[in-house]
């Protein structure tokens, strides 16, 4: 509850903002579909998504009805709900101190902040997987207490660690990352501490046969590789309810991952090698440098150059070394597979992973400095300031306070649009296109008449002035945040790269874009670094008449 009412006080200003982008685009119409009684979205195309939050958004709806602060709200609980696991997830690794200060800075990592709110599934899912970690880790230590009925505290402690993990693939199907990473580190971990054992133990015997040794060494003193994979399977159980999923999916729709052009955009589009490269570097800097991440990792480098802090007769204690590998083998998994599957490259899909760099920094920067509160702090008020300011490179306006920019000049765009034309015929681009025609979103009151183009590029905006006579007005606006020069737009080889494997193009200014197809800008508003215009068409008879006159 504490966490909850923390983080609907700070949203209060945001509860009432239509909807945003994706949200738009598929998870709202995906809920209101579920909310009608369909599993698969049918007012927009299945993306494939398993279901777990737009039930729980056409849940809340049901009990207090269809609205943005209802949805809103209901996020933020979700939010609340993820960050408590992540507090007992850090509680339970290292101690009350470290996890209340690695939680005050991930509820407010601008990213995290910004995802709070909105109807997506990541953070949900990574929510999940918090809870799932720290029932993992909590059974762990149980086994690790209780070596000798290890086999029975296991089977108890992996009941909440298999629904934690398998409410996570429900809720978004990459979580199911996670389980995989712990199979192959406790393989791995298994692997090495049966040959480190079976060397030491030929050290003193002498030379023996490896099969000797290992049928020499009792059962109970390790564990072999091939019982550790038996004891791992169970956490590939999760695996199963989202496989259920998928084949219900297929035999709804035909598709196991969602529809052609989904599929094609995020997987079979994504496997050149340059590409994943790129995309692995790029995640690399959501991980560790992001909206001000790089002050965090700045401290723990530093932290990392002074010895352990002396309290009374011991050392601060460290999160445990096998539990430092177990994330970051998480992490590793998570870096590469996402660098080779998801179209777009956002910083929302790191969440399962940010979280854990923010725990195992902030415990190292508690245990080496002493004026560690002072360094928090120093973090805090660096993530506080990227919330508020957009940073000198590109970045997805989702991630701060910048979606809010966005949401208020579309409002203000097109209820001069709904007013001024009521009838026209507009010419504009996703997610525009869906706010005009769907009034559930929050922009206007009636559906409008749209003609859609892929963006306002100027290829884009050229091919729409040859047809200029299908529309009455054209509503632009930045469909990329666009910042201030940069070191690398001089590398034209990396303008290309951008342009080839992530989309990137240059929208057309308001201005430029009237000029092009041959209107007047009525209509413009700027916000730090995004923009929007109301382009009135000419009439041909109009031009006509001009022409005549002059």
């Amino acid at each position: 509850m504490l966490f909850a009412v923390f983080l609907i006080a700070l949203h209060g200003p945001l509860l009432r903002l239509p909807y945003f982008w994706d949200e738009a685009g598929y998870y709202i119409p995906a809920a209101r579909d579920l909310f009608s009684g369909s599993l698969i979205p049918y007012s927009t195309p299945s993306n494939a998504h398993p279901p777990l939050v737009m039930a729980w958004l056409a849940l809340a709806w049901k009990i207090f009805g269809q609205s943005q602060v209802v949805t809103r709200t209901a996020m933020l609980l979700l939010a609340a709900f993820s960050l408590l696991g992540f507090f007992r997830l850090a509680r339970t690794v290292a101690n009350s101190t470290v996890a209340g200060c690695s939680a005050l800075l991930v509820a407010i990592y601008p990213v995290f902040f910004a995802q709070s709110s909105l109807a997506q599934v990541d953070l949900p899912a990574a929510g999940f997987i918090f809870w799932g970690l720290e029932a993992y880790f909590r059974g762990k230590r149980m086994e690790a207490r209780a070596p000798v009925v290890s086999r029975a505290v296991g089977a108890r402690a992996s009941s909440p660690v298999v629904v934690w993990f398998s409410l996570a693939a429900l809720a978004k199907e990459t979580a199911i990352l996670i389980p995989l990473a712990l199979v192959l580190w406790e393989l791995v971990a298994a692997t090495g501490r049966s040959a480190f054992r079976n060397r030491g133990r030929a050290a003193l015997q002498g030379r023996i046969s490896d099969t000797a040794n290992e049928n020499s060494v009792s059962a109970g003193s390790f564990i072999f590789p091939g019982e550790s994979a038996y004891r791992s399977a169970w956490l590939l159980t999760p695996a199963i309810p989202l496989a259920l999923w998928y084949a219900y999916h297929y035999a709804r729709t035909g598709f196991v991952f969602g529809n052609p052009e989904f599929f094609r955009y995020n997987l079979q589009s994504t496997l050149h090698p340059l590409r994943i490269l790129l995309a692995l570097l790029l995640r690399l800097w959501q991980t560790f440098g992001y909206l001000d991440l790089y002050v965090l990792t700045l401290g723990c480098v530093v932290a990392m150059m002074f010895p352990p802090i002396k309290d009374i007769h011991s050392e601060r204690p460290r999160i445990t070394i096998p539990v430092q590998f177990a994330l970051l083998a998480i992490a590793i998994v998570y870096l590469l597979s996402l660098s080779i599957v998801g179209g777009a490259v956002l910083a929302r899909y790191m969440l399962p992973v940010v979280p854990l760099v923010i725990l195992v920094c902030v415990s190292t920067i508690w245990r080496r400095l002493r004026a560690w509160k002072a360094v928090i702090a120093v973090i805090a008020l660096a993530f506080v300031s990227a919330l508020f300011t957009n940073p000198p490179y590109g970045f997805s306006p989702e991630d701060n306070l910048a979606y809010r920019d966005y949401i208020r000049l579309h409002q203000h765009a097109e209820r001069f649009l709904e007013q001024r034309y009521p009838n026209a015929r507009v010419l504009t681009a996703w997610p525009a296109s869906d706010e005009l025609t769907r009034p559930y979103l929050g922009y206007v009151p009636k559906p409008m008449q749209v003609v859609k183009i892929e963006d306002f590029s100027a290829e884009q905006v050229l091919s729409a002035a040859d047809a200029r006579s299908r529309f009455d007005v054209a509503l632009v606006f930045s469909t990329k945040y666009q910042p201030g020069p940069t070191i690398f737009d001089r590398w034209h080889r990396w303008q290309e790269w951008k342009s080839r494997y992530f989309g990137y193009h240059v929208d057309l200014t308001p201005e430029v874009a009237a000029s092009v197809l041959g209107g007047n800008l009525v209509y413009r508003e700027y916000r730090r670094g995004q923009w929007v215009g109301l382009i009135e068409m000419e009439k041909i008879e109009e031009a006509k008449l001009w022409s005549v006159v002059h």
